[in-house]
């Protein structure tokens, strides 16, 4: 394969962030894109230099019409499994933005799928190839605080405010709130550095007077005894991220990208962070030409999906009534 052909399903926002990084490889051709937003594709097409790359309002057309070997997904969280199921069936390798999909359910066939087609298959969790993170999951696999005790995981953004009126915060289209779009990163977090199963969840949230939760409060047994809390707090008049992991010898603690390792009556640790050496998208393009096994795969943004449902229903809520379909 002497350039493996890529098509961009969304153009919005995370798009130009998959795009800068598709184009850093030489051997990438971005050969269609396809987006009912005329706005968006123009924009995208613009800020690349794409002025040759067929565009597409529709992405049934695009996958039709158009010579690919692989999608990048960038769309509303609740057309992931459609579309990526009509991609695998054509053949393609699939990178899908984060969740996977808005159900275990529709996670589970599309696993099967990707594996009954040969093809790959991955999910765009950035924070695993983050230095950072790199440094937390390979610290607490190294014992370096001993027997992991407890997590507590939080992010507050401005998420409420700054998404009124969008289709994140119309259920038909985003399957949730914040829980689902920004909280889906740290839910991955929470499970892929401590590599637990979750055994309990208790769980509250609100709405904040708006078609989706905003904001959740959640409790977590996971197995060996560790216990954590995950707060998501979607109406915040700023960005702030933060987990503390204690175990029986020590803790890690990062806020907002700094990290220290505090022992007992010792001075804290400014820890040396390995480097960054892939993205989600190089790693993805690595997979496709054998280089390398699929670094997020459908099966562990299962888990991310089966946690947050779970999440959901330890709250009473779904977002997309059960009594029948909400119109987009």
């Amino acid at each position: 394969m002497s350039s493996i052909r890529v098509g961009m399903i969304g153009t919005g926002g995370i798009a130009h962030w998959h795009g800068r990084q598709l184009l850093e490889l030489t051997e990438v051709e971005i050969r269609a894109i396809a987006d009912p937003s005329e706005a968006n594709r123009a924009r995208f097409v613009e800020t690349f230099g794409l002025g040759e790359t067929a565009q597409f309002a529709d992405y049934e057309e695009m996958l039709a019409q158009a010579e690919l070997d692989a999608v990048v997904l960038c769309s509303p969280h609740t057309m992931h499994y459609e579309q990526a199921s009509a991609a695998l069936q054509r053949g393609l390798h699939v990178l899908i933005e984060k969740p996977m999909t808005c159900s275990s359910e529709e996670a589970e066939k599309l696993i099967v799928q990707a594996e009954q087609a040969g093809r790959v298959l991955q999910v765009s969790y950035q924070r695993h190839f983050q230095p950072e993170f790199l440094y937390i999951r390979d610290a607490i696999a190294r014992g370096e605080i001993g027997k992991l005790t407890s997590v507590t995981a939080s992010l507050y953004q401005e998420w409420g405010q700054g998404t009124e009126g969008s289709w994140r915060q119309n259920p038909a289209l985003s399957g949730g709130g914040f829980l689902m779009d920004s909280g889906s990163h740290i839910i991955d977090v929470l499970l892929w550095t401590t590599g637990l199963k979750p055994l309990e969840i208790q769980a509250s949230l609100s709405k904040r007077h708006t078609p989706v939760e905003i904001d959740s409060f959640t409790t977590i047994r996971f197995e060996g005894d560790v216990l954590a809390g995950l707060n998501l707090v979607g109406w915040s008049p700023c960005w702030h991220e933060t987990y503390i992991f204690c175990g029986e010898t020590g803790g890690i603690f990062y806020d907002n990208g700094k990290i220290t390792l505090r022992r007992l009556r010792e001075e804290p640790i400014v820890p040396e962070l390995p480097q960054q050496t892939t993205n989600q998208d190089k790693s993805f393009i690595d997979a496709i030409a054998g280089r390398i096994p699929v670094q997020v795969t459908g099966e562990f943004a299962l888990q991310v999906v089966r946690f947050s449902e779970s999440v959901y229903k330890a709250a009473g809520y779904s977002p997309i009534p059960a009594t029948g379909e909400v119109k987009p």
